[in-house]
Parts: C-alpha cells; sequence; structure tokens
C-alpha cells in the first residue's frame, strides 16, 4: 500500500470560557456528533492559510495570521489514513460566526469549554481538555 500522509487543521474558537461548536451532517464522516471548525490543508497550502479559509468557509469569520496559536497536533490513524491535525486557539477575529455551509452543518453552538455535548468526536474532546495547557502532542488510532 502506498503511504498516505494528510493534514488538518481544527479550530478552537473560544470567547468567554465558551467554544463553538458545530454539529457534522452529510460528510461521511462522524455525521451527527459535535465537533470544532476543521478542514483538510490542500495541497501547496500551509496550515495558517487553511486555518484562515476554514473560518471563512465554515463559519463566515476572518482571522489574521498573528490571531492563530498553535495549542497542539494531534497523529492520528483512520480508516487506513494517516492525519496529522493542527489543533489551533482562536480568541480573536473580525465578524459574527454563522452556519456558512448548512449543508454540512446541522446546528453552530457556543458550548462551556467544561460542558461540551455528550456526542463530541473523542479525539477533538481530548484536544479541547488539553487546549489551555503547555504546547501538547497525542496520538489516536494507533495499535
Amino acid at each position: 500500500m502506498k503511504p498516505h500522509l494528510f493534514g488538518s487543521v481544527h479550530l478552537l474558537i473560544i470567547q468567554e470560557h465558551q467554544i463553538l461548536m458545530l454539529q457534522r451532517q452529510n460528510t461521511g464522516f462522524e455525521d451527527g456528533n459535535w465537533s470544532v471548525v476543521a478542514g483538510k490543508i490542500d495541497f501547496g497550502e500551509d496550515m495558517l492559510s487553511a486555518v484562515q479559509r476554514e473560518a471563512k468557509e465554515e463559519v463566515g469569520i476572518t482571522i489574521q495570521q498573528d490571531q492563530i496559536e498553535v495549542a497542539g497536533v494531534l497523529h492520528r490513524s483512520s480508516e487506513n489514513l494517516n492525519w496529522v491535525d493542527f489543533f489551533v486557539r482562536i480568541q480573536e477575529w473580525e465578524g459574527q460566526p454563522y452556519n456558512a455551509e448548512p449543508d454540512k452543518c446541522k446546528a453552530l453552538a457556543w458550548y462551556p469549554l467544561d460542558e461540551l455535548p455528550k456526542n463530541t468526536i473523542n479525539y477533538v474532546k481530548k484536544a479541547i481538555h488539553k487546549q489551555d495547557s503547555t504546547m501538547w502532542y497525542d496520538s489516536d488510532g494507533w495499535r
């Protein structure tokens, strides 16, 4: 099998001890469960640009690169694919978040950092709980 490694970004958008969460639908991955704004890093795109693009595409906000803080990195194995997931903390942005992709997002809501929805994707929940510590690295799905 040819090796495959994909990169993704996960935006921990935080305001007043609450995090912006979205409920996935029609994506083929973890539909019905809650996550954060996230997406693949496109070929030829750097991580910071991917954060800016996903923020605009999914919730209609503008983020400057100096407003992006790396919280941690997760190396994940999922369905015969390997992922490097960058979790970034966002506490400043321009615009009011709204559901800009209603075909992929059933709901958008703010949740207290210590009261996440029960059906939050497990590795996302772990990252949210670690986000206020020193920058971290973790792995998930490896045997």
